[in-house]
């Protein structure tokens, strides 16, 4: 499979889009937590909340950093593609327990953190193998 790099300013403004659309969920996030949920989450719950506002609003930053400066390396569309899956999977399994108290979805919450360890690996690779 072939990844051409972004070339086209409208698909890297639309993969930019998309990462400041999560930073802007991570900050409506937190201030939901401190305003609505303050005294419904348990400790426990607030932690895990926490969590996945702070490893959403770091890879959203990444992703807008990679999509504006990074487009001319072949496979950033898939290093993308992890960031972005990685932040609904660990961030969103997060929010979700915090919410519902079913923690059976924390087994979710690995396979985001995976998707986040194979976005930076793979982000490596290219930085090290570019010109």
């Amino acid at each position: 499979m072939k990844y051409l790099p972004l070339s086209s300013s409208n698909v890297l403004s639309k993969w930019t889009s998309l990462f400041c659309l999560q930073g802007l969920l991570s900050v409506a996030a937190g201030a939901f937590a401190a305003h609505a949920l303050e005294g419904v989450l348990t400790l426990k719950a607030a932690g895990w909340w926490s969590t996945g506002s702070q490893y959403l609003m770091y890879h959203s930053i990444v992703g807008m950093v990679v999509s504006l400066t990074l487009s001319e390396l072949a496979r950033v569309r898939v290093v993308l593609r992890f960031f972005l899956c990685g932040n609904f999977l660990f961030s969103g399994s997060l929010y979700a327990m915090a919410l519902t108290d079913f923690r059976y979805l924390g087994i979710i919450t690995p396979l985001g953190g995976t998707m986040y360890l194979l976005a930076w690996s793979l982000l490596s690779v290219q930085l090290w193998r570019s010109k």
